[in-house]
């Protein structure tokens, strides 16, 4: 199998093409939006994992020049703007999965497995973890035991889905500021504990099992009751 890797970050390039032909893929990659679309446009490729933030041509522009030439090649969105607007442009545009960096290479892989063997047709994106689940396409938490939805906040949106992407598990305030603020935010702490406090209160309106738990000194995490 054959994939176009479209990514300007030429060490995540290069690790991400040792990646995949550990696992037995053929790989071309190449580093800016143009020759992305070049390359696409031949035909010769059964997916294609393309950045956003590239130089020449931005990765929705290729994306969309893709899709109107008629093409159903299978495209994997892997991009640090992982906001809830930039997701859904994304799918609009005809991406079969936005996956936001930094991410699990396990995650990669079984993303870029499903596109293919469904010939290019979007796997369910969902998370979940207890009786809860987050719809990224339509940015809304679900409560499965009571059948109520909410719809979440952009930040909102953005920690939910990195308590559900790591249940159980502690995440330091630092981790959770860098991922969700970024390493060159000026938010402080207790901007985290507002948007905390509102996705506890969505959390209680949906009748969940699921908190967050506070460990005093070390962080967040998310947890199911019972």
């Amino acid at each position: 199998m054959r994939v176009l890797l479209v990514e300007d970050e030429k060490r995540l390039s290069a690790a991400l093409r040792k990646l995949l032909q550990q696992e037995r893929y053929e790989v071309d990659a190449v580093y800016t939006g143009l020759d992305g679309l070049d390359y696409a446009l031949t035909g010769s490729y059964d997916a294609m994992i393309l950045d956003v933030m590239l130089p020449g041509m931005d990765g929705f522009e290729v994306l969309r020049r893709v899709r109107a030439e008629k093409m159903s090649l299978p495209v994997l969105m892997l991009t640090a703007r992982g906001d809830v607007t930039d997701r859904v442009r994304g799918l609009e545009s005809g991406a079969d999965y936005y996956l936001p960096k930094p991410f699990d290479t396990a995650e990669l892989m079984a993303c870029l497995k499903t596109i293919t063997r469904r010939g290019g047709v979007a796997p369910q994106m969902t998370l979940g973890a207890g009786d809860v689940e987050l719809v990224p396409q339509e940015a809304r938490l679900k409560c499965t035991a009571t059948g109520k939805e909410i719809r979440l906040g952009a930040k909102e949106y953005q920690l939910m889905e990195l308590f559900l992407r790591n249940p159980g598990q502690i995440l330091e305030k630092e981790t959770i500021q860098e991922r969700v603020w970024g390493y060159d935010s000026e938010a402080e702490y207790n901007n985290l504990e507002v948007y905390i406090s509102f996705l506890r209160k969505k959390l209680t309106f949906l009748g969940s099992a699921v908190r967050i738990r506070v460990s005093r000194g070390l962080g967040y995490a998310l947890e199911v009751e019972g």
